[in-house]
């Protein structure tokens, strides 16, 4: 296999180096990561300065940009090969839910999608790297299985994975699930620099607010690790109705 990883933590974050580890025997892998933490940049790409690439001493690649920039230069020229799988991650939290909008994790592995290849996105469910050898093993088992089904020859897919922070024996088999849903993001938090200046930082993520049976906020609740597949449309085929019968009113 021909296999590329990024991530949003940035290239020296223990959770790539697992999941390389992890994969690095089973074909020709790759690390184009970003150079510095890139959380929750989701699929954003650096349009209006340049971006530089450098090889580290562990072999790994960084660029000075986002996840997806990692990628997207990766599959247009600095690589001289296409990957078979786009692999993201092992990110330090979950990305369940809402998270996927605007995960970098998910926003790298998409990118790879974007372009016609076959992209998991990996995260743990907390932050804190607990039990990361067991979510790299998780990660390793996943692609075995997918290329011994040869799921990476078919058409593309982007499948979003979380993985319970829990010993081997604890964890419970996949379950394929929804996208859960949170609720709104806690407060701004306000701070006033030596300026005199306020400063806004986002709050943290809100807690879940549809966390029902089927969602992948129900399944790691309960040690699984949940498989969400996703999709880029964006279209409310549903609320499409309800706009065709306005059309003439809005023309």
């Amino acid at each position: 296999m021909n296999i590329l990883i990024c991530n949003d933590d940035g290239y020296q974050a223990p959770g790539i180096v697992a999941l390389y580890e992890a994969l690095s025997d089973m074909g020709r892998v790759e690390v184009v990561a970003p150079e510095h933490n890139n959380s929750a940049k989701s699929n954003a790409l650096t349009l209006h300065s340049p971006l530089y690439v450098h090889r580290a001493a562990n072999g790994f690649r960084y660029v000075n940009g986002t996840p997806a920039d990692c990628v997207h230069i990766a599959l247009t020229g600095l690589l001289d090969w296409r990957p078979d799988l786009v692999v993201s991650g092992i990110n330090n939290g979950a990305n369940m839910g809402d998270d996927t909008i605007y995960s970098g994790t998910v926003g790298a592995a998409m990118e790879g999608y974007l372009m016609g290849i076959p992209a998991i996105a990996f995260s743990q469910t907390e932050k804190g790297w607990r039990h990361l050898d067991v979510a790299a093993l998780q990660a390793r088992q996943l692609v075995e299985r997918v290329r011994d089904h040869s799921l990476i020859d078919g058409p593309a897919f982007l499948l979003n994975v979380n993985i319970p922070c829990l010993p081997a024996e604890q964890l419970q088999p996949i379950q394929v699930c929804r996208l859960g849903r949170r609720h709104s993001a806690q407060r701004v938090i306000t701070q006033e620099n030596p300026r005199g200046d306020t400063m806004y930082w986002i709050g943290s993520a809100g807690a879940a607010k549809d966390d029902a049976e089927g969602t992948d906020f129900h399944a790691t609740f309960q040690g699984h690790v949940s498989l969400t597949p996703l999709m880029v449309d964006l279209t409310d085929r549903v609320d499409m109705v309800r706009w065709q019968t306005m059309q003439s009113k809005l023309a």
